[in-house]
C-alpha cells in the first residue's frame, strides 16, 4: 500500500506549465487507494522512501513539489518528512534572515513582521556555499495572505537577458556586491535582522571573522558593536549543469527593495561588482517580471513545500497573522 501511496499527481488552479510541466507539481494521497484514517505519518514517511528516485525526478523536471493532504501536523512530523528524504543538512550560516531553532534540522522561516514583505531571492544566494534544496512547512495557515510565490528562475533570466542584454551581460561580466550592516544580537524588526553573533553561530568576534572569511566575506567591527560585511563580487548569473541552462541566480532585487531597516539602505545594499550603483529601472523592470511569473500558492495546514534552490526563487507576501511557517535547508 505504501507503494501506491504518492503516485499520483493532482492540480490545483495556481499552478503554470512551462513545455507542459506543471509547476510547481502536486502530489497528494490517491482518493481510491487508501482510506483516509488509515492514512498514519509513518506510512507517509515510508512511501517517500520507497518513491525516492520518482520524487527525486519529479522535483528536477519542475523544480518544486507540494504535498498536500498528508498527516503532517507538526514540527516533529514534518522533521520527519525531512529526514525521510535522505539529504543532508545545510548549516544555515552567514544568512541575513532571523530565525529561531525549533525541532531537529527544522527552524522558523523568516520572522520579519506580518506587514512586510520579503522580496524574491535564491536562498542565500548572496555567499558561496549555499543549500541545494529547501523545504517550507505549513503549520498554522495565514489568516489571510502570507503565500510564499515562486519563480522558475531560468524564465527570468530569459526575460531580462531579452529586455535587458546590456544589463545581463554586465551582470555576467562583474557580478555583484552585497554590504549588509549587522547588529550585535537579532533585531526581530528587520527582515535582515539576525545579528553577527547568530549570523556566524557564535559569540567569539575572532571565531566570527575566521568563519566569514570561509565564506570569502569582509568583516568590519562597528563602534556599537556590530558588524559590515562585505560579500562579492559574486556571481549573479549561474549555470545549472544538471539543467543546462543559465539561472537568474541572485539576491539583487531582494537586497535592493528589502534589505532596509536602521542599518541598512537597500540602495546601497547591492551594486554591481566593481562597485557602481544598479540602475533602479531596471532593478524595477526585474520585480514586475519575477511577479508576471511567479505562483502563489494559498498555505493549507499540513502543506510541505520542496523547493530546488538551483531552479525556483522564492518570496513572503504580508499577511494577517496567525501564521506560522516553518523551514529545513538540505545540501
Amino acid at each position: 500500500m505504501a507503494e501506491l501511496l504518492l503516485v499520483e499527481e493532482t492540480r490545483i488552479p495556481q499552478q503554470k506549465h512551462y513545455k507542459s510541466k506543471p509547476f510547481p507539481a502536486v502530489i497528494s494521497p490517491p482518493s481510491s487507494s487508501i482510506p483516509i484514517p488509515a492514512l498514519s505519518l509513518p506510512l507517509f514517511t515510508q512511501s517517500i522512501k520507497n518513491q525516492k528516485p520518482y520524487l527525486d525526478s519529479l522535483l528536477h523536471e519542475s523544480g518544486a513539489v507540494l504535498f498536500r493532504g498528508f498527516p503532517v501536523n507538526s514540527a516533529d512530523d514534518f522533521n520527519d518528512v525531512v529526514e525521510a528524504f535522505g539529504f543532508d543538512e545545510f548549516p544555515y550560516v552567514g544568512g541575513a534572515a532571523p530565525r529561531t531553532s525549533v525541532v531537529g534540522r527544522v527552524f522558523t522561516a523568516n520572522e520579519s513582521p506580518p506587514d512586510q514583505k520579503i522580496p524574491f531571492h535564491h536562498e542565500m544566494a548572496q555567499v558561496p556555499e549555499f543549500p541545494s534544496k529547501l523545504f517550507f512547512y505549513c503549520e498554522i495557515e495565514p489568516k489571510c495572505g502570507g503565500e510564499t510565490p515562486i519563480v522558475l528562475s531560468h524564465v527570468v533570466y530569459e526575460r531580462m537577458k531579452e529586455k535587458h542584454p546590456e544589463f545581463v551581460q554586465r551582470l555576467e561580466e562583474h557580478g555583484l556586491l552585497y554590504v549588509r550592516v549587522l547588529g550585535e544580537d537579532d533585531d526581530p524588526s528587520s527582515p535582515i535582522g539576525r545579528g553577527w553573533k547568530s549570523t556566524f553561530l557564535t559569540h567569539d568576534k575572532n571565531l566570527a571573522e575566521q568563519r566569514a572569511a570561509n565564506l570569502g566575506m569582509k568583516l568590519e567591527w562597528t563602534e556599537d558593536g556590530g558588524a559590515k560585511t562585505v560579500m562579492g563580487p559574486i556571481p549573479a548569473i549561474k549555470y545549472d549543469e544538471s539543467r543546462n541552462r543559465k539561472v537568474w541566480f541572485n539576491s539583487m532585487v531582494a537586497a535592493y527593495t528589502g534589505w532596509e531597516d536602521k542599518r541598512n539602505d537597500p540602495r546601497k545594499a547591492v551594486t554591481f561588482g566593481d562597485g557602481k550603483p544598479l540602475p533602479e529601472d531596471i532593478v524595477h523592470d526585474c520585480l514586475r517580471i519575477l511577479e508576471e511569473e511567479c505562483v502563489a500558492v494559498p498555505w493549507q495546514r499540513g502543506d510541505v513545500l520542496l523547493i530546488d534552490n538551483w531552479a525556483v526563487l522564492h518570496s513572503r507576501r504580508p499577511f494577517e497573522p496567525p501564521r506560522r511557517v516553518l523551514a529545513s535547508l538540505c545540501k
